[in-house]
């Protein structure tokens, strides 16, 4: 039997009834309802004062206003949570994504619940969906064993203004290692924006990551103003490194990662795609490239949903057509 939604009329004969001292058996007998209709009807619909028809109705509409307010999945909106999702980006992601340039009103639990669906009808969505593990952590000797950096300036002597993320220009550097420790990516971090720049590294030798990290930060000179980097050998060369890019360069205290917790974070992210064990040398340019650019136009929750793109380069994409988007500012 097809469900209907009770009339205004049907709701003053249900009170009408109950007043005379009917049950909801009767009740339901003498409208041609269900039983359980009636049940759900009073239930529901109680105001202050008990069961009145003018309540019950304006309750019920109520009810059916706030329903048509959540837009169903139609077949090109699920076509966008697929394609946001094959791009990485998490279902509260994507969720503020559709709002802010569909003007899609889903929140993330209707789409974890459409992920669970395709899974069940032996879809493979569900495996853009990242796997939250334990952060990558770079594991050292004893100081003692490795020495000290010549020249280094700790992180305590580093500016208040670079913990309070106010300005563009202050970077966080790492080195993400490969299979056998033959092969490296160099990571770098700007903290406000999280602007991501990732280069492939031959090996870990100083002068190698060295020239490479002046390459790779170059073409943002101007927005170089401090950049922080973890105890590791490879960044012995700090001080050609600060001449070449007229910055200042700090260190963090030894085993205090989240002195660089930004930049631990991206290799994070960055590992969901090149995980623990892989060699670097058999990773092309083009892979590389790829990764940064995901994670440069990926809305970040901690920046109000905006991408490291956007706030650093003032430039940013639909990421279902990959065309410009004109900013506001």
């Amino acid at each position: 039997m097809t469900y209907s939604q009770l009339a205004r009329e049907e709701r003053y004969q249900i009170y009408s009834l109950q007043k005379e001292g009917f049950n909801q058996a009767a009740i339901a007998r003498s409208l041609g309802r269900d039983a359980s209709t009636i049940c759900r009807e009073l239930q529901r619909n109680q105001g202050k004062h008990g069961y009145r028809p003018t309540v019950a109705q304006r309750l019920s509409d109520r009810r059916r206003r706030s329903a048509h307010k959540h837009r169903k999945i139609t077949p090109v909106i699920f076509q966008w949570i697929k394609q946001l999702l094959q791009q990485e980006l998490s279902p509260d992601q994507i969720s503020h994504y559709l709002n802010r340039h569909k003007h899609v009103s889903l929140n993330r639990a209707s789409i974890y619940r459409l992920i669970h669906l395709d899974r069940t009808q032996g879809g493979r969505m569900f495996r853009h969906l990242r796997i939250v593990s334990k952060p990558y952590r770079k594991r050292y000797r004893s100081i003692d064993e490795r020495g000290q950096i010549q020249g280094r300036t700790s992180i305590d002597a580093r500016p208040a203004i670079v913990e309070a993320r106010q300005r563009v220009g202050d970077w966080e550097g790492d080195t993400i290692v490969g299979k056998r420790h033959k092969s490296a990516l160099l990571t770098l971090v700007e903290r406000k924006t999280l602007y991501t720049v990732i280069v492939k590294l031959t090996n870990k030798r100083a002068e190698v990551l060295t020239e490479a990290l002046i390459n790779g930060l170059s073409h943002f000179k101007q927005w170089v103003k401090t950049i922080t980097f973890d105890n590791g050998w490879e960044f012995s060369f700090h001080q050609q490194i600060a001449e070449a890019l007229k910055t200042e360069v700090y260190f963090a205290h030894p085993y205090a990662s989240w002195e660089r917790g930004i930049n631990e974070n991206t290799n994070g992210l960055i590992r969901q795609y090149f995980p623990k064990g892989t060699d670097f040398n058999q990773v092309s340019e083009e892979q590389v490239a790829l990764v940064m650019k995901r994670l440069n136009q990926r809305p970040r929750k901690t920046r109000n949903y905006r991408s490291p793109t956007e706030l650093f380069l003032g430039q940013s994409v639909d990421l279902l057509t990959q065309k410009p988007i004109a900013l506001i500012t």
